[in-house]
């Protein structure tokens, strides 16, 4: 009788031993009994296509990429998603049967995802975004709150001409100012977003005045070490909702687990709990 072969999966990046989501997968594995393995693995940029050229036949059915492979992986792939292209990275790899690879983007889905589970009453087409950076994970951010009918996104980057360069992609409804005027774009505003790494550990801090806060905002941060940053606590002093960014590595994570693994897993306080250990 033929075995059929053990599922792997992995996530490649360099660095990559700061990544949680071998954590999460390992919990899903084991918490619904799969047959399975998923792997850091610290590829260099000139290895890049090679290494996922012989994936296949290790027996790899697909992959999570991050940083700096995000991009580069859109290039390689054979297929890609509409969304993938529109943000121009992707981070979930599929080996289809054949062979080829099919490059997706879930990081907006699990943007949305995120907030919709942490803030069950934002209403996005209520008013304006305010989004702070212009790095990979903002056109994800930008690509989801247009889609999720945002009629105006403020957009501000430390460094201006990122965030012009991003803007001009997205069409008339994105807005950059200057990083200096970050206090005053928060006024009036729906959703408020950090998808910058200022108030990671290790980083500076987000020094961006909140006086602007109001209790009818949803603000959330893609920081998640820590879980609550100087935003999301001034936030909730301000009685605004806030939704920590923990939640959205989780849900991006949910499409690639079930397209590999062939079972949808459940979001709860034990998944959470593993990915913090």
């Amino acid at each position: 009788m033929s075995m059929k072969r053990i599922p792997l999966a992995g996530v490649i990046g360099s660095p990559i031993a700061h990544s949680r989501s071998p954590r999460l997968f390992a919990h899903w594995l084991a918490t619904y009994e799969i047959a399975g393995h998923y792997i850091p693995m610290d590829i260099a940029p000139d290895a890049l296509e090679s290494a996922l050229r012989g994936m296949f036949d290790l027996g790899f059915v697909g992959l999570n990429v991050t940083i700096p492979h995000k991009e580069r992986v859109l290039e390689i792939a054979d297929h890609s998603t509409d969304r993938a292209r529109l943000i121009g990275a992707a981070n979930t790899l599929v080996f289809q049967e054949d062979g080829t690879i099919h490059a997706d983007n879930t990081d907006g889905y699990g943007f949305t995802e995120n907030l919709r589970q942490g803030a069950p009453d934002w209403a996005p087409d209520s008013g304006p975004a305010a989004v702070f950076g212009a790095g990979g994970a903002a056109r994800a951010v930008l690509a989801s709150l247009l889609d999720a009918g945002v009629p105006e996104i403020r957009l501000t980057n430390r460094t201006r001409e990122r965030a012009e360069h991003l803007a001009a992609e997205f069409g008339d409804a994105v807005k950059v100012h200057d990083w200096v005027q970050g206090g005053n774009i928060i006024e009036d505003c729906a959703t408020v977003v950090n998808t910058s790494s200022l108030g990671m550990t290790g980083k500076p801090e987000f020094r961006v005045p909140l006086d602007g806060l109001t209790p009818n905002m949803v603000v959330t941060d893609l920081v998640y070490t820590p879980l609550q940053t100087r935003l999301l606590r001034e936030a909730e002093e301000a009685g605004c909702t806030v939704v920590d960014g923990l939640g959205m590595l989780l849900h991006q994570a949910v499409p690639g687990f079930e397209r590999w693994f062939g079972l949808r897993p459940e979001i709860d306080e034990a998944t959470r709990a593993a990915v913090l250990a």
